[in-house]
């Protein structure tokens, strides 16, 4: 079998004609196309339905689905990519112009030319391969600028954005499995003391190296490391119980604290470190996740007016 055109596979070929239909499927087997074929309209909704061809041919004159209203149907499916090669022995203007406005591609009238019927399906179908690439593409890039908008720029953590968005869609699943949702938050200590004393662009250096190992430290996929402003950092930490979530943020704060980063500027440790507020709760419908972040705040509060680089915890 010759095959001319390697990426396309499949036509859906919907005619009450027997011998039309084992004429043109013979034709287009011959260019290496796989013909699926449907002898009424009713018969052709549920073969594309079953095998998402790249192109259709469809007669516009059949018993009891008719290729107009087919075409229609189509429509109504949500079906705008995949091309429709009408095949008519209308050739009248109302009938050409109730194609177009059908929803069809192109149309051959009747007798059918299998020469130029070939030409004009190996154009449809590499225009249908080229627009659907085209929208996978665009596909991708949008969805690189949602990425993009949820990412923090200075540390490449999610920002605020991408915190409430994840936090609401895990707030909701652990709702509906009944499991516990945790959430720490993390301040650098005096830290405005280490940005006047080493400079901003040096203040920028330390939040990347902080935020670099959290997120080393922090390593279940299901968990989220965000930038929640300034020097302030926040962990989600799905279906984990208090114990849990003090465990990691103990871990967080001593990874920090490990990396010493000198700041002498720190009325309690010559270099970096982090005070870091947890809490815990099981989401139900009678609280929400703000109650959650009005904890985890109030421990981290507490860490601080503690003397700062510790763990404290506060059940929401």
């Amino acid at each position: 079998m010759n095959t001319t055109e390697p990426n396309l596979q499949r036509i859906l070929l919907v005619d009450d004609d027997l011998v039309v239909r084992a004429k043109v499927s013979e034709s287009l087997e011959q260019d290496g196309f796989e013909v699926i074929l449907a002898k009424n309209g009713n018969d052709g909704i549920a073969a594309y339905q079953q095998h998402r061809p790249d192109l259709i041919l469809v007669d516009a004159v059949m018993p009891i689905l008719d290729g107009f209203e087919f075409c229609e149907q189509l429509k109504n499916l949500g079906e705008r990519l995949t091309p429709i090669l009408m095949i008519t022995s209308l050739d009248d203007n109302e009938s050409v112009d109730r194609a177009f406005a059908s929803g069809a591609t192109d149309y051959i009238t009747k007798p059918i030319n299998l020469t130029v019927l070939r030409q004009r399906v190996r154009n449809l179908v590499r225009q249908s391969h080229l627009i659907k690439n085209q929208l996978t593409e665009l596909q991708q890039a949008n969805q690189d600028l949602k990425l993009l908008a949820n990412l923090d720029s200075l540390t490449k953590l999610s920002n605020r954005r991408g915190f409430d968005d994840y936090i609401q869609k895990e707030w909701d699943r652990m709702k509906r499995i009944k499991a516990p949702l945790s959430l720490i938050m993390c301040d650098v200590d005096f830290f405005k003391h280490y940005n006047d004393r080493y400079l901003h662009p040096n203040g920028d250096k330390c939040l990347v190296k902080v935020a670099m190992s959290m997120r080393s430290t922090v390593r279940r996929s299901g968990d989220l490391v965000a930038r929640y402003g300034g020097e302030e950092f926040a962990i989600v930490l799905p279906n984990t119980d208090a114990l849990g979530a003090v465990s990691v943020g103990e871990n967080v704060r001593s990874a920090v604290k490990g990396l010493q980063i000198t700041h002498e500027a720190s009325a309690v440790c010559p270099y970096v470190t982090v005070s870091v507020g947890v809490s815990t709760i099981i989401p139900n419908s009678e609280n929400d996740f703000p109650a959650l972040i009005n904890a985890a705040d109030r421990a981290l509060y507490q860490a601080k007016s503690q003397g700062r680089d510790r763990v404290t915890m506060i059940v929401a």
